[in-house]
């Protein structure tokens, strides 16, 4: 997928590639019914070493699914020699990540300014 907009029931997903990274934006809840949908549109994706950000400002809830989606994403984009960064991480999203002990594991950005 080289850009675009998916809506799924709860989950709005939008890609945009960059030369040097590609950003995907993502509303919504992450939850057991809505990763699925995530995880094939982040699938169809080529990193090549490339950074991916995931801007997740609007995401509204996150539960272990999502977790488990973001670690596979993390793993996915260092074996090929690229970066995930986590943009605008909601508190909620923050907190399962810390009750779990695997927030270090994520590059955390804060929300760009406008």
């Amino acid at each position: 997928m080289n850009g675009g907009t998916a809506v799924y029931s709860t989950l709005d997903v939008d890609v945009r590639a960059h030369p040097q990274r590609t950003v995907v934006t993502v509303a919504g809840d992450l939850d057991m019914d809505t990763c699925p949908h995530l995880s094939e549109t982040l699938e169809a994706l080529t990193l090549d070493g490339q950074a991916l950000a995931l801007d997740l400002r609007a995401v509204t809830f996150m539960d272990s699914s999502a977790l488990h989606l973001l670690l596979a994403l993390r793993n996915r984009a260092r074996a090929t020699g690229g970066t995930l960064e986590l943009i605008g991480l909601p508190h909620q999203a923050q907190r399962l990540l810390d009750l779990t002990g695997t927030r270090r594991l994520f590059t955390l950005q804060p929300c760009p300014t406008l």
